[in-house]
């Protein structure tokens, strides 16, 4: 990897005023993560729906919930039972560590639905999922607005993917399903991450004559939100995006593209601001 590419990146956070940190699914593969790239990809993880004959986008779309919930949490519930029992990988509290040193007031912006960057120590103030958190659920109807934190403890019979556990809305007793905005989904309660838009439009107002450096990890092309968010903020005369990404690292010039994955990237602009 060329140094000069992570000593131009280290120099982007030393420089900047303000830091938005933008992640996809590739930022949580060196938590030992599935990304799910494609059928493959999350056969690989999910090896049960390969003989099923389905794909990640048939296995999360909430037309399960509907006519089997224990199907439909089958697959949400395991997802809910890794995350919690993932911890994040170095590189994020590398950002952490960043926003500190150079007093950068920090947002996140993630389409990941696991609440790494939470368990990393991020504040619920400073974040945007875009796609929901399998940490709240919803009523599967829905009967209201209301969403509220995912306690259910949810096993699963593996032989089946089908979940041993159904949880319910506290309001109207019918299935309850994640607060993720789902493929095909129609029933999605939008008012968390709407929330959290509101926030994230306020951080950049406060920001908007200042430098501001954007982080990008892990943000594939074939659902581009990520992308797109970085891309659009990298066209503020004051921002500069470093993109992180094995695959698909490139990124218009005067931005920067780094072809490592999220922690190698991290790592390497770790050390370069470390230099004397």
């Amino acid at each position: 990897m060329n140094w000069e590419l992570f000593a131009r990146a280290a120099e982007v956070v030393r420089n900047a005023e303000a830091l938005v940190i933008t992640a996809g699914a590739g930022m949580g593969v060196d938590s030992g993560l599935p990304d799910f790239r494609g059928d493959q990809g999350f056969w690989k993880a999910y090896p049960m729906y390969e003989r099923l004959g389905l794909s990640f986008v048939d296995a999360a779309n909430p037309a399960h919930f509907h006519r089997d919930p224990t199907f439909g949490w089958g697959f949400y519930g395991h997802r809910t039972n890794l995350y919690r029992a993932t911890a994040p990988h170095a590189g994020f509290f590398l950002l952490r560590q960043w926003a500190e040193r150079f007093g950068l007031d920090t947002f996140v912006v993630t389409s990941n639905v696991d609440g790494q960057f939470q368990k990393a120590g991020f504040g619920e103030d400073q974040m945007l999922e875009v796609h929901g958190s399998i940490h709240h659920l919803q009523c599967l109807t829905p009967c209201s607005s209301a969403i509220w934190d995912n306690h259910e403890e949810i096993p699963i019979d593996f032989e089946t993917m089908r979940a041993r556990h159904i949880p319910l809305c506290p309001h109207c007793g019918g299935t309850a399903r994640p607060n993720i905005l789902m493929f095909s989904d129609f029933s999605w309660v939008g008012g968390r991450s709407h929330g959290q838009q509101v926030r994230f439009d306020i951080f950049l107002e406060q920001h908007r004559k200042e430098r501001l450096a954007i982080i990008e990890m892990g943000a594939g092309s074939a659902i581009p939100t990520i992308r797109y968010t970085s891309e659009r903020l990298g066209e503020r005369g004051n921002a500069t995006v470093v993109r992180i990404n094995p695959r698909e690292p490139y990124i218009r010039a005067p931005h920067i593209s780094i072809a490592t994955g999220a922690l190698e990237g991290l790592t390497g602009i770790d050390r370069a601001l470390n230099q004397p």
